[in-house]
């Protein structure tokens, strides 16, 4: 039995909570005798078939289960997917977070939010140092991203060394900061590495990502080409450097630059006071001025690049931003790609500009965040690992990832293509998976957390599909005679005043199942319901070959 326990005490876990199979969610947790790390805590957007959800965080059980062992939140990056879920899961699992200083600074503007500032304990990390918590030690290294301030983790554990990418690309001329820190990835490499989690969002496609400063390049180019119209430029408000580098063009080209979008509004604010945006003086402007300008001497920069419908370019789009007017007059730059699912909706919000007669452009103003197969080779050249195990994207993207992987040598059953859930069992000569602990999805509906489940969400579903029909019937409490009633109201099922005939023999039917019921002597009022809606709703189906929802309220009357 000793022998048994001291195996499993030298065991790292590795237990992926969420962010796997899919683009979001992303939080691991790593378990080594009575500690455990949690890297990440990111939230999805809901799917199309989830009506009315706001987002989606990941259930973490597993932590609530094990709290006390539970050390703390290693944050690699200020993007929604990493750090989104945080304010709702440090309600119930109140430990120390570390992040760098930007995402600091992000996640405190979403403590801010939610009144947790003061409940929070948060610990500001430099690149090159490193956290003691528990049987761990974790080291934060500078990467390149798309936000400025992104980290990899080396996880130096009793069983061994564990780097974790974290979103990354290899960029040797960032806008800010320095170049990712191969150097470092070389040396963690040379001392022996367990495994290496990387980043796999780009593993289908062959060579390198661009810098971003090509991006600059090729907005010279287009301010240049519309010097005589506005610039309104469409794109992520986590992406500050794109923002700094249309900042710069805009300045070059003696413009003035509105910022509109809340989101985008909140980082900007926070990267100026963190140093990490340059801002030269009397550049910005107050929507309200943009009237004092000639539109050819100013620039917007707008949320909205991926069609969401309550972001300020798709309020431009379809007429009803209160302050921007779209004309002839204008140039409108989608300066990122749609995520996928995202196109329909960004090619509506194209459409209606178009309409309006502005000049549309979505090609060669955006470049990727994340390693193409040459970085991703790079990385797994220095770093050496023993085991690999891709994370970050979707099964395709995973599975690519592990054929690079192969393709450098590492043997087949040293690769893990995880599911979220699952246990990784590391020691130093061995892995594999051992089960899975609970892992799902929790739905966030305004102020409601985890309160809208999958019965309500196919309750939404058959109304938006087929509405609903409330019958509403009176009964005397003694004799259970028939009062008044039946009336019948419908919404989102047919038209009613063009439906006169079919309401009218709903009704019969209302009235024959109902009389049956009382005939039989049938006193219990949820043998009534259900017999009124499997009459109900057989005729109408009959009728319609619809199902819409049937709701029976029976009122009772005492003489």
């Amino acid at each position: 039995m000793e022998n048994s326990d001291q195996k499993r005490s030298s065991t790292l876990r590795i237990i992926p909570l969420g962010g796997l199979e899919q683009i979001g969610m992303n939080i691991t947790a790593f378990e080594y005798d009575d500690s455990i790390i949690v890297v990440d805590c990111g939230l999805a957007f809901p799917e199309n078939d989830m009506l009315g959800i706001d987002l989606v965080i990941p259930d973490v059980t597993y932590l609530k289960d094990n709290i006390k062992k539970v050390k703390g939140f290693i944050i690699t990056h200020g993007h929604e997917d990493h750090i989104g879920a945080l304010p709702y899961i440090l309600k119930d699992i109140n430990v120390p977070v570390y992040a760098t200083r930007l995402t600091m600074g992000i996640i405190e503007n979403k403590l801010t939010e939610h009144e947790m500032m003061n409940v929070t304990r948060r610990k500001e990390v430099t690149f090159g140092q490193s956290i003691n918590l528990g049987q761990f030690r974790i080291e934060f290294i500078r990467t390149n991203h798309s936000i400025v301030d992104a980290a990899a983790l080396a996880i130096y554990s009793p069983a061994g060394i564990v780097v974790h990418t974290g979103d990354f690309k290899v960029d040797y001329t960032p806008v800010f900061g320095d170049s990712i820190d191969l150097q470092r990835f070389a040396e963690i490499g040379k001392k022996g590495v367990l495994a290496l989690m990387c980043d796999s969002t780009n593993a289908e496609r062959e060579g390198f990502t661009p810098s971003e400063k090509t991006v600059g390049k090729n907005l010279i180019d287009l301010f240049e080409e519309h010097a005589d119209t506005r610039i309104i430029i469409a794109t992520f408000a986590s992406n500050v450097d794109r923002v700094q580098q249309i900042i710069n063009t805009a300045y070059r080209f003696n413009r003035k630059v509105v910022v509109e979008g809340r989101s985008m509004v909140s980082i900007i604010d926070t990267a100026r006071k963190l140093e990490r945006l340059n801002v030269p003086d009397n550049t910005l402007i107050d929507i309200d001025e943009l009237k004092n300008y000639p539109s050819e001497r100013t620039v917007v920069i707008t949320t909205g690049s991926q069609g969401e419908s309550m972001a300020a370019l798709s309020r431009m789009a379809e007429g009803s931003h209160r302050k921007i007017h779209i004309g002839p007059d204008d140039t409108v730059i989608f300066s990122s790609h749609p995520i996928p699912g995202n196109e329909k909706a960004v090619t509506n919000v194209i459409n209606e500009l178009l309409k309006k007669g502005a000049d549309v452009i979505f090609q060669d103003v955006h470049v990727s965040g994340h390693a193409c197969q040459e970085e991703i080779k790079l990385i797994y050249s220095l770093v050496k690992p023993k085991y690999a195990i891709p994370v970050h994207g979707e099964y395709k993207h995973l599975k690519a990832q592990a054929k690079l992987a192969e393709e450098l040598g590492i043997s087949k059953e040293n690769i893990f293509i995880l599911r979220s859930g699952e246990i990784l069992e590391l020691t130093e000569n061995t892995a594999e998976t051992v089960g899975k602990v609970h892992v799902g999805a929790i739905m966030v509906d305004g102020l409601g957390v985890g309160d809208v489940g999958s019965v309500v969400l196919r309750d939404r579903q058959r109304l938006a599909d087929d509405g609903i029909i409330i019958v509403a019937l009176s009964l005397d409490k003694s004799s259970s005679y028939l009062m008044g009633g039946p009336d019948i109201v419908s919404r989102g099922f047919v038209y009613v005043k063009e439906a006169d005939d079919l309401m009218e023999e709903a009704s019969n039917v209302v009235l024959e199942a109902v009389e049956d019921c009382l005939q039989r002597g049938v006193k219990d009022w949820n043998k009534i319901r259900s017999q009124i809606r499997d009459s109900l709703g057989g005729y109408v189906w009959k009728m319609t070959n619809r199902r819409p929802m049937i709701l029976p309220i029976i009122t009772e009357v005492s003489e």
